[in-house]
This record gives structure tokens, sequence and C-alpha cells, in this order.
């Protein structure tokens, strides 16, 4: 995050999530959780929401942005910034809901699917938190988070997450940091600042030239290295196959979920002498083909492009909000009918992407976005929402393998939720948390009602690797 001019501004690639943002295509990460139910509810049976906005409130003095809102500069004339939200009530961010009879997993995921269509209010702080009654016919209590992209990664969710709950069925609730919000600052001098800084800009990157200059022969080897990385960008196919898969996006979303043991992905990772990535992969590639089997649109030379985002955030860098991400464009084969051959191909063409370092060079044309005029920067993460370079994303999060707790009662499951672009209508997030993958599989409404049939192939692609696997091991 910048802090130029004294304030607190977004960063191009945040600002970029507000841009792309419309009303068929919202910008909030999130998750759909299952924990306990016994802790929640007081002796009448009444569900303690009090109690757990009471905890929340607690912890935001660890994650301060959650008490800001985005303030934009007048026209237009420089990135946003964080202030602090003047009529702030957790109220407003703590909500409880309930199913209705017989609260199956289906109703769950059809409250996730209404609420993620909603946009964040950009007036208040951009996140959600809403409690579920009546999960399971009653047995748990559902979760379902919402974070604007703007303010939080998949990295710094998970961060969020380990503040937001407990490592024990003991909770801790902070003791009041007597927080009373600032004012904002007059939007005339936000403006007169905003224009300074980006005067200043050109002459940063000046700067950078020179000193990059003064060095010649690192400096020639550092920009072969980073060409070689962005030229991986734009190896080989440029644009994604024509499929079903990308097409407009509608406002209605369809999930689906999927629970594999992790073990299991491992045991297949040693086996084959690849990574848990590579299996994932491996394994959407066997559940594409059959969606797209099922949509008549699979032939044995099919391979598609698949968005990896991977994080660039340092150690130092944990519990920073904020995007601190990059990407991969990974060739998926899903034409190849043998798993081995498909987990084998992926595995090379991981190793070829990652010897050639290509999340840094996507790293390195985000980095030039900090230097571009906020019109163009707009104007770029439109086009960039209308191309298709890929014809969906996979995101694989490190979770904790320990549980955690909300008020005492124990996170059983947890999905995440990522947004679907203007053209991409699929897209699947696997979060690692207690020993499980949790598969949050996310569809346009419209052309994601045979979802079902990817969520089953991902089970059964497992299946498979996991059977060839065994065979391996007993051949050696």
């Amino acid at each position: 995050m910048g802090t130029d001019g004294g304030y607190d501004r977004l960063s191009a690639l945040d600002e970029s999530f507000l841009h792309l943002e419309r009303a068929e295509t919202p910008m909030h990460v999130g998750a759909i959780a299952v924990l306990e139910r016994e802790p929640f509810f007081d002796a009448s049976g009444r569900f303690r929401l009090e109690a757990v906005r009471g905890l929340v409130a607690s912890r935001l003095q660890l994650i301060p942005r959650f008490r800001k809102r985005v303030m934009p500069v007048p026209f237009g004339q420089g990135r946003p910034i964080w202030v602090d939200h003047q009529g702030f009530d957790i109220a407003d961010h703590v909500r409880l809901t309930a199913l209705p009879a017989p609260g199956t997993r289906r109703q769950l995921l059809e409250l996730a699917e209404r609420l993620t269509v909603q946009v964040l209010d950009r007036a208040q702080p951009l996140w959600e938190l809403w409690f579920v009654e009546g999960v399971d016919r009653g047995r748990h209590v559902g979760l379902i988070h919402k974070s604007h992209h703007t303010l939080t990664d998949g990295i710094s969710g998970i961060d969020i997450a380990t503040v937001l709950l407990d490592f024990s069925a003991e909770p801790t609730v902070l003791a009041p940091d007597g927080w009373v919000p600032a004012p904002p600052p007059d939007p005339s001098r936000l403006v007169i600042d905003s224009v300074r800084e980006h005067l200043t800009r050109p002459a940063e990157l000046a700067g950078a030239a020179r000193r990059l200059a003064a060095g010649p022969r690192d400096a020639l080897a550092r920009t072969a290295d980073l060409g070689r990385s962005i030229g991986s960008l734009v190896d080989g196919q440029v644009v994604a196959p024509p499929l079903s898969l990308n097409a407009p996006v509608g406002r209605g979303r369809r999930f689906e979920t999927v629970k594999i043991p992790l073990e299991d992905a491992k045991t297949i990772r040693e086996a084959f002498g690849c990574t848990v990535n590579d299996v994932i992969l491996a394994s959407v590639g066997g559940a594409v083909a059959r969606l797209l089997g099922a949509r008549d649109e699979l032939h044995p030379e099919l391979v598609l492009k698949v968005f990896c985002p991977v994080s660039v955030r340092d150690d130092d860098q944990r519990m920073q909000l904020g995007n601190r991400i990059s990407a991969m464009l990974v060739p998926l084969p899903v034409g190849e009918p043998d798993p081995r051959a498909r987990l084998d191909a992926i595995r090379a063409s991981t190793a070829d992407l990652k010897e050639r370092r290509q999340a840094v060079g996507a790293a390195a044309l985000i980095g030039l976005s900090e230097y571009a005029a906020p019109t163009l920067l707009g104007l770029a993460a439109r086009a960039a929402h209308a191309q298709r370079f890929a014809n969906l994303i996979v995101t694989n999060l490190p979770g904790p393998q320990v549980p955690l707790f909300c008020l005492g009662a124990r996170m059983l499951e947890v999905y995440p939720i990522v947004p679907l672009s203007r053209n991409l209508t699929l897209n699947v997030a696997i979060l690692s948390y207690c020993g499980q993958l949790h598969f949050g599989i996310i569809g346009d409404g419209a052309s994601g009602r045979d979802l079902e049939l990817l969520a089953g192939g991902i089970e059964d692609s497992f299946a498979e690797l996991l059977g060839s696997a065994s065979t391996e091991r007993r051949a050696l």
C-alpha cells in the first residue's frame, strides 16, 4: 500500500478491482464455512449474536482497514485512499440469517449464491460475515464471508481468518483499543496532493532506470532474465481456445463443493515426483474434460489455458492487506484421456514455467501499472477483463492444518469463493484445512447448471490418480 502524501493509498492492482466491478461481476472473495452448533446458542436456545459481534469487533484493532472505507479522489485525479468510516457499526458487517427447513447443504450453497451476487456497498468498509442457523438439519452453523478483492487477496484472507478466529476453543476477547475515527482529508487538498504525487512518478521511474544504467552488466543480465520471464507469458497460443467456458457472465451464480483428503494428494505427489499443485491441476483437468465432453466440446488435441494466481507476498508482508499476487498461465491438456499422461504433461509445463520464472514476469508487468494514470489504468483493467487469455481460473491456497474456532465452535469445513471475470464462467478455488483439500467451484448461474459433473469429476480424477500411484508403488 502506498502512503504518498500522508494517505494510505490503494495500490494500482487493488484499484483495478474497483474498475473491474460491475453488477454482473462483483469483485469480492470469501468462503463458505461449516461450524459446530452448540457454542453459538445460549441456555434459551437463542443465537448469541451480540457475543459474536463483540468478539469480532474486539479483533478489528488488529486489522484496522476493516474499519475503513474507500474514498475516491475527486475527478479521478489519483488512486483512491482508505479513510476511517465515521459511522462504523459492527452490526452492519456481522449478520445472522437462517435456512428454512430442512436446512440442507444445497440450501446453504443457494444462500451463498444469492449473497455473493450482491455488490458490497462502497460507502462502508468492504466486508461482511453472515452466520447461518439451521445448517445440516440444525446440527451445524454456517458462515458466509465476503471481502472485496481491493481489501484482500487469498493469502492475506487466510491471515485475516486466523485473526478473527481462535486456535483454541477458549475465545479471546481483546480489551477495547479506544478507536475514534479520524476525519477524512479535505477533497481539494487530496486533489492537489494526488496530482503532485502523479507528477513525481515519471521521475521515480527515470531514477530507477538511471540506477540500472550505473551497473550496465548487472542491468543487462537482469533485463534478459526479466525478458525471458515475460516472454513465457506469451509463448505459444496467446488466445485461449474458444469454448463455452468463455461467455458473457450474468448476474447469477452456481456453487458446488468437493472435499478430498490432502494425504491422497501427497501420496500421488510422492509416487510421480510432482507437486500437490500439479496433482490438483491434473484432477481439475480430468473433471473439466468430463464437463466439456457432456457439452460436446472435447477433442483429443484440446489444451486449455489456466490462469493460476501466485502469491508474491514476502514473510514480512504477512498480515498486510491488499493484493500481492502474480500469475502463471498453465496449459492443461484436457483432451488427454490417460490421467498419468495428463499429470506428466502438467508437471513438465509447470517446471518449465517456474524455471523461466513466469510469475516474476507477470509481477513486473503488474508493477508497471503503479506508474499509469488513473484513467488509463481503469481502461486497461476493463480491457484485460474482456480478453480471452485463459479458459478458467484455478487457485490453490495453503490454509492452517490445525483447527480454528469461533466463540468456542470448531470450524469443520471451509470452501473458498473467488470472483468470476466478465468472460470466465468457471473458477475452481482450493483451500487446504485440517488435512483436507476443500474445493470451491464457482460458475455462472445460467451456464453452470451442470457443475455437479465437474464436482464428481474431481473426485473420480483423484481416485484414478490414487489408483495409478498405488500401482506405481507396487511396481517399485
